[in-house]
């Protein structure tokens, strides 16, 4: 698994309420394409996360629990390895190492959700690659949703988790 951070941009403020972000759009593109189009790709989820507030941080209310979200990621992955139980061992049994075989089986879209997702893809800019990482990432959000097909919900979840590698247009 890889997990990296980065700022939004050279100075750090882009998209901050309280600091305004000095650089250009230029400076902001040239820094964002220090990682590769191929390299972003490969990730499978992107996500900006903002600066909290003071007020963020000393809210009451929690959220969900950190048991709640493991009971629910331990149940999505049952349901991964009940879904692919008929492979050989030697494959891992989760929606992240499903071959492009695998992902046409096993995360259908009706022919709405198809031409939401081919719009967003040509909207967005993203490759063939960010394509079958969207359907992964939409299996897995319904796995956590409990639900067996994957629903419109899911799919637009996933589709906000490639905001790296959209390009400029």
């Amino acid at each position: 698994m890889l997990v990296s951070a980065m700022n939004p941009c050279p100075c750090g403020f882009l998209g901050d309420p309280r600091q305004p972000c000095e650089c250009s759009a230029a400076k902001i593109q040239r820094y964002r394409s220090r990682i590769s189009g191929p390299l972003l790709d490969r990730i499978d989820i992107h996500v900006e996360a903002p600066a909290l507030s003071i007020e963020d941080l000393r809210r009451e209310d929690p959220g969900e629990s950190s048991l709640s979200i493991r009971d629910r990621v331990a149940a999505a992955r049952e349901r991964q390895q009940n879904r692919f139980r008929s492979l050989p061992a030697k494959f891992p049994h989760v929606n992240a190492f499903m071959s492009h075989r695998l992902i046409r089986s096993h995360c259908t879209l009706t022919p709405n959700l198809g031409n939401l997702l081919q719009q967003a893809m040509k909207r967005l800019s993203l490759s063939a690659r960010a394509y079958d990482r969207i359907l992964k990432v939409a299996r897995t959000i319904a796995d956590l949703d409990d639900k067996p097909e994957i629903a419109e919900p899911h799919l637009m979840e996933a589709i906000t988790y490639r905001t790296l590698d959209r390009r400029e247009s």
